[in-house]
């Protein structure tokens, strides 16, 4: 059956790594195969979201060769794309549908994109409102807000200067894809600067942009050459080993050959704020991306108030924070956080009442939660919901509370993390 049984552990010690970053894998297949000539991935993280955006491509014509060491890519430029003679099915990943809706957004053909029970509940009209403004041909329910969403890609694109309501990576990256299609100069802003793989990786593909303070600008027209691209850990599935670790009775734990890029490091800042003993060592660039080995070790922690800039940028952390603000002394607010409500789950409702019930003592409020502890923890049933960061931060919990508790949907890790639960087996020394 799909869950695992998780006890309280003993110290998490040693030296480990973790999956190569899903945001950079996805975008590496994309870049690739609208770039001309061979792009090669090492790194790349074989999870079921990724390799969804492999399935995509590879619909539009794109030769991809997914191998156990690296991913070879037959780039066919822009221009090159074929119409899918069937729906293209992202499965549970926004980040495939929302930066690949700016591709078709300006590819002259026709395509349906559509998703499973998750992504048919999440707004699409953010990143479907300002193609629109672009001059998109796009349909979907509720007037393209919903999945299945309909492209024709027929019309000629024209620039926009647009300012995002919401710090997302996801709205900022599909216009910019869009922009390299359209005539000008396309401008997004943000209130606060979301994650910048998209930036990054456009440059070392080639591309000219602009950044600024919270702003990027592409002008249309540029062409991307394939790359050679060495993926780092990802600092998201990092997180659930740096909060074990900073939570479960002396441990001692290396992280290595993890992406800190600034704009996803807010989990390391939180746990910092929080008195957490965590350093970085090793800091060097890896194809533009910083990386580094994070060390971590287990010491008292207090409550904090993770808010304002910091939340793009720890935005998928935030469920185990919560976690880990449960065995903090005094109050933990995260505010600001109102998009938890918009992931895979409503992660604000999905986390309160699933750690209400192990005997956290924690409400939600309308943007976030506040956690007071430190607060023992019981094991119980809890639910991923096919979320993965859900059913990995409730494992955390689960190491840390007396008793068992049983993680049902456990294998939705699979989704970012594959081997998770191994991994934690491996580290701990009960």
């Amino acid at each position: 059956m799909d869950k695992e049984a998780i006890v309280a552990s003993g110290a998490l010690q040693g030296s480990t790594t973790v999956p190569g970053d899903k945001s950079i894998s996805h975008r590496a297949v994309m870049l690739g195969a609208i770039a001309k000539g061979k792009t090669t991935v090492k790194g790349f993280l074989d999870g079921e979201d990724c390799k969804q955006t492999i399935r995509c491509f590879q619909k539009m014509g794109v030769s991809i060769y997914h191998g156990q060491e690296s991913v070879t890519i037959e780039g066919c430029g822009l221009d090159g794309l074929k119409e899918p003679s069937e729906v293209l099915d992202v499965g549970n990943s926004g980040t495939t549908i929302r930066l690949m809706l700016g591709i078709m957004a300006g590819n002259p053909h026709f395509s349906v994109v559509s998703g499973d029970e998750s992504i048919a509940k999440r707004p699409m009209a953010r990143v479907t409102n300002p193609l629109m403004q672009m001059g998109a041909r796009l349909w979907g329910r509720e007037n393209g807000n919903r999945t299945p969403i309909a492209v024709n890609g027929d019309t000629k694109l024209t620039a926009i200067d647009y300012r995002s309501p919401v710090a997302s990576g996801q709205v900022k990256s599909a216009l910019l894809l869009a922009g390299l299609q359209a005539e000008g100069k396309t401008t997004v802003q943000e209130p606060y600067r979301s994650r910048d793989h998209t930036e990054r990786m456009l440059s070392a593909f080639g591309v000219d942009v602009d950044v600024y303070e919270n702003g990027v600008a592409i002008t249309g027209g540029q062409t991307l050459s394939g790359q050679n691209v060495e993926i780092p850990g990802d600092i998201s599935s990092a997180a659930f080993l740096l909060t074990a670790a900073a939570t479960v009775k002396d441990s001692h734990l290396r992280v290595n050959n993890v992406g800190v890029n600034p704009t996803r490091t807010g989990v390391i800042d939180a746990l910092l704020a929080m008195g957490a003993d965590v350093s970085l060592q090793e800091e060097r660039i890896v194809n533009g991306e910083p990386v580094a080995d994070i060390v971590v070790k287990e010491r008292p922690l207090h409550g904090a108030v993770i808010s304002g800039a910091l939340i793009p940028r720890l935005i998928d952390e935030l469920p185990v924070l919560a976690v880990v603000a449960t065995q903090a002394k005094g109050e933990t607010v995260i505010k600001d956080a109102v998009e938890l409500k918009y992931k895979e789950t409503n992660r604000i409702d999905t986390t309160v009442n699933q750690l209400k019930q192990l005997g956290a003592n924690i409400r939600a409020t309308e943007d976030g939660m506040v956690i007071t502890g430190p607060t023992p923890l019981t094991g119980g049933e809890v639910n991923s919901f096919q979320d993965h960061r859900i059913g990995m931060a409730f494992t955390i919990a689960g190491l840390i509370a007396d008793g068992e508790t049983v993680i049902h949907g456990a294998k939705a890790s699979d989704i970012s993390y594959p081997g998770f639960y191994e991994k934690l087996k491996s580290l701990s020394q009960s």
